[in-house]
């Protein structure tokens, strides 16, 4: 948190501060809970009610997150599969601009894979692996993403936000992180997953839907992903839980994003539509890819992670997902190597795409100008 404004910005919540929310969002959120939520936003001296959403693997950047505040949004980092010391790193990039941020963190929800199956599908997959002349893991590898030394750096050195994906961290790490001032937000994908994030003591919630890009949120990742729209999912969470709500999945234009803070929502994320844009930190193959023609739908796939993952459809996945095994991170770590090689050789056809529904929105111009476009309905 920068020294210079860690304390107004976290107390600004409770002292009622609301005027640089966007008047929609006010007049829309009039419970007591959604007031509350308000309240949250005007900390992170929001004028949009927009985040930038977290893409882990390398879209979002330091560059990014310093675009959406220009823009009156917040932006959030991204420590899946980064290092502490390079997480150390964008944090210190980001506080030295005296701006709000937060900070998203895979909290451990293991599915680990069956040897056996893993050992076929690896033969598999090496078989493409070869085209570029690398190695895949031959035994499963399962950790944890450093989530304890993450953990241990944020409370040490806080941010204003810190967000949680794929499982509910131990109520003494909320209310840790929460006593040294970091809000605590929680994704979800179900009002059930809701009111277990409401029970562990998180202040907010990022509600997915089933069309967001990248890697569904879901805490039960063996079940399939329900389709339920992002409106009808804000709704019924707004319903169940007394939690200010961040609405994410699909949302790319600015209708869209209109909808779902009518809906209730106290601001929506945005992913998919940044991938493209000049501060991202996407592979020049995912983002040519993004454009493409020949790439026309996204599916929901565990052929690259083991774990449901939404992107473009693709060789890849059209071979390896009728014999892909559940498993993460196992099936992610055999194959990252793959996807870095393709990645780099310009084969999309190798490369986890990840993109939401709205893909085709994506535009390469500035993030500060996709934002402010995105809440020109509000």
């Amino acid at each position: 948190m920068h020294p210079a404004r860690s304390v107004a910005t976290v107390e600004c919540w409770r002292t009622g501060a609301t005027s640089i929310v966007s008047r929609q969002a006010l007049s829309t959120l009039a419970a007591p809970e959604h007031r509350k939520g308000t309240e949250m936003l005007a900390q992170f001296e929001m004028s949009i009610p927009l985040v930038a959403a977290p893409m882990s693997g390398g879209p979002t950047t330091p560059a990014m997150v310093s675009a959406a505040t220009r823009a009156g949004a917040l932006g959030m980092l991204a420590a899946g599969y980064k290092t502490v010391e390079a997480i150390e790193g964008e944090i210190k990039a980001v506080r030295a601009e005296g701006i709000p941020f937060g900070i998203n963190v895979f909290a451990p929800n293991p599915v680990p894979v069956d040897p056996q199956r893993y050992r076929a599908y690896a033969a598999i997959v090496q078989a493409d692996a070869d085209r570029f002349g690398v190695t895949l893991p031959p035994q499963p590898i399962e950790d944890n993403d450093g989530f304890d030394e993450k953990i241990e750096l944020l409370l040490d050195d806080p941010v204003p936000m810190v967000s949680f994906t794929f499982g509910i961290p131990p109520r003494d790490v909320i209310a840790a992180l929460r006593r040294v001032r970091s809000v605590v937000v929680q994704t979800v994908t179900t009002a059930d997953e809701a009111a277990q994030a409401h029970d562990a003591g998180v202040d907010m919630l990022a509600v997915q839907a089933a069309d967001a890009g990248g890697h569904s949120a879901t805490l039960s990742p063996l079940r399939p992903v329900t389709p339920v729209p992002i409106v009808d999912l804000v709704k019924q969470v707004v319903a169940t839980v007394p939690l200010p709500v961040i609405a994410t999945g699909g949302l790319a234009t600015p209708g869209a994003v209109a909808e779902v803070i009518r809906a209730g929502a106290a601001a929506a994320a945005v992913g998919t539509v940044l991938l493209r844009a000049t501060e991202s930190g996407a592979s020049a193959t995912h983002q040519a890819a993004l454009a493409n023609p020949a790439y026309t739908e996204t599916v929901l796939t565990r052929a690259f992670t083991g774990r449901p993952a939404r992107g473009l459809r693709n060789a890849f996945i059209d071979a390896h997902e009728a014999e892909a095994p559940t498993g993460y991170p196992a099936i992610h770590h055999l194959t990252s190597p793959l996807r870095k090689a393709a990645a780099a050789a310009g084969k999309p056809d190798f490369v986890h795409l990840w993109a939401g529904t709205g893909f085709r929105h994506a535009a390469v111009e500035p993030a500060t100008d996709i934002l402010r476009r995105l809440a020109s309905d509000l």
